[in-house]
């Protein structure tokens, strides 16, 4: 793990355009190699993008396996590069809204997209946060990561295992939570509603806790500027009324709003988790059983 830091150290000084490139190269192996998140990500696209060939959704996991090998490498100009450099590289649309964190709890809520970081760092060169955090299985790569990530201002990370009390307080002191609300942990504080029209266990915590603070939630996005210029940070507009008077239908506008992101940037959605790996009581899994990669190795989706 040291080595790798070192050659991401290392290749943090290269200009984006050719550290861009090399991600991509690693990530055209990376999709022959890793042959249990090729399955993955395959299974997902066949369930979300059912309307597209079999060809069209292998080359969106090509590409996925591409953005997310090149976001890898990018992370290392996050964790080391000057501020002057990320100012240039990271274009927010239209700003980081400071007036709205100033006025009350506010939830930063960011979908898993492969530049997710880059959405931390751009509200972190201007304001503290909190988040929750989940430690690395490298306590060296855990400590660099640690490091990268509160290397401008002071925040607050919190484990799971805490729950949300900790949180709200924080939030109550001023900080915006930075959110990441879309994997499957469980049907544990979570309800089974539909992300592209399949049940999802998805974590109802973003309405409760705006309804326990009465925070403003304002989603915000991560994508790459196309011809390697860098990151595009996209905050949009506070949802309004949120979450109303039902938490499971706000939970279903979470996702509904999720969707629409990732069919706007398909190559840059996390397909590589299993969204879908909870399922209803008595459902069967759905990563199992699935059907044969119909890339040119034809290997089979079964492990």
């Amino acid at each position: 793990m040291r080595l790798l830091l070192g050659m991401m150290w290392l290749l943090h000084w290269l200009p984006l355009p050719l550290l861009g490139r090399l991600g991509k190269i690693i990530g055209a192996f990376l999709f022959i190699a890793l042959r249990s998140r090729r399955r993955i990500t395959l299974t997902n696209l066949r369930l979300c993008l059912p309307d597209l060939s079999e060809p069209e959704r292998h080359a969106i996991a090509k590409q996925h396996f591409q953005a997310y090998a090149r976001s890898v490498l990018e992370r290392g100009i996050l964790w080391w590069a000057p501020r002057a450099r990320l100012r240039k590289l990271i274009v927010v649309e239209p700003r980081v809204p400071l007036d709205v964190i100033a006025s009350g709890p506010t939830i930063l809520l960011c979908p898993h997209f492969v530049c997710l970081d880059v959405a931390g760092v751009a509200v972190m060169l201007e304001s503290p946060l909190c988040s929750i955090y989940t430690s690395q299985r490298s306590r060296v790569f855990d400590d660099a990561l640690r490091k990268g990530r509160t290397r401008f201002r002071p925040i607050k990370l919190f484990s799971r295992s805490e729950g949300i009390k900790p949180i709200i307080r924080a939030m109550r002191e001023g900080l915006p939570f930075f959110m990441l609300p879309d994997m499957d942990f469980g049907a544990k504080d979570a309800a089974f509603v539909p992300f592209f029209g399949i049940p999802a266990a998805t974590l109802t915590a973003p309405a409760r806790i705006a309804a326990t603070t009465h925070a403003k939630v304002i989603p915000v996005v991560a994508t790459f500027l196309p011809d390697y210029r860098g990151w595009k940070v996209t905050f949009h507009p506070p949802w309004e009324n949120y979450p109303g008077g039902d938490v499971v239908a706000a939970t279903r506008q979470m996702n509904a709003f999720i969707e629409a992101r990732a069919l706007e940037a398909p190559a840059e959605y996390f397909w590589t988790h299993k969204r879908f790996k909870t399922r209803p009581p008595g459902w069967p899994s759905l990563y199992d059983q699935t059907s044969a990669d119909t890339g040119p190795d034809t290997i089979p989706l079964q492990d």
